[in-house]
């Protein structure tokens, strides 16, 4: 069976980015003295699997940051080349969550990091996340990219553990409860 897991920052009022995509105001918080955990997170994960908006921004920040293979999901991206300084590092899917965590599983993926606001809302409306590690940025930004949206119903949700950091940043981690 294939897990999806969360690492996600968000400002105190609740979003990721900005209306235009801009994180400026998350990186300017960015302390390397600092270990906030994403290392050993992202250490046992096979995959990762991001939105196209997330991908978008990756791009922009030069060299790729990522040993793991990625998945972007984008049914406009479906059907395209990758980028040949990207070839073998990442592939597009038009799939939606369900059968991409399917088809994952067939290919013997087990842990998977979920990365962009609107792929992980997807996955979490269809039941697909195992738990979430969320990093309260201590800014209000007033307006932009929330971090979740509209919801059919409740999620439930246990803390497992939450942390504070010299910077401000308050980090918790939630098991989502089925």
């Amino acid at each position: 069976m294939t897990t999806a897991h969360v690492f996600i920052a968000a400002s105190l009022d609740g979003f990721i980015a900005r209306a235009d995509g801009d994180i400026e105001w998350l990186l300017q918080r960015d302390d390397p003295a600092e270990d906030h955990g994403y290392a050993a997170f992202i250490a046992d994960k096979d995959m990762i699997v991001m939105g196209r908006g997330c991908y978008e921004k990756v791009l922009t920040f030069g060299a790729w940051p990522y040993e793991q293979p990625v998945l972007v999901l984008s049914r406009q991206l479906a059907g395209t080349a990758v980028p040949d300084a990207l070839e073998g590092k990442l592939r597009f899917s038009g799939l939606a969550p369900k059968a991409v965590m399917e088809e994952l599983a067939r290919q013997g993926v087990r842990r998977v990091y979920l990365d962009g606001g609107q792929l992980l809302q997807s996955f979490l409306r269809e039941g697909l996340v195992a738990d979430m590690v969320i990093t309260t940025v201590p800014v209000l930004i007033g307006a932009g990219r929330p971090l979740f949206g509209p919801l059919a119903g409740d999620i439930d949700l246990r803390l497992v553990s939450s942390l504070g950091f010299a910077s401000g940043l308050v980090q918790s981690t939630y098991r989502v409860v089925v």
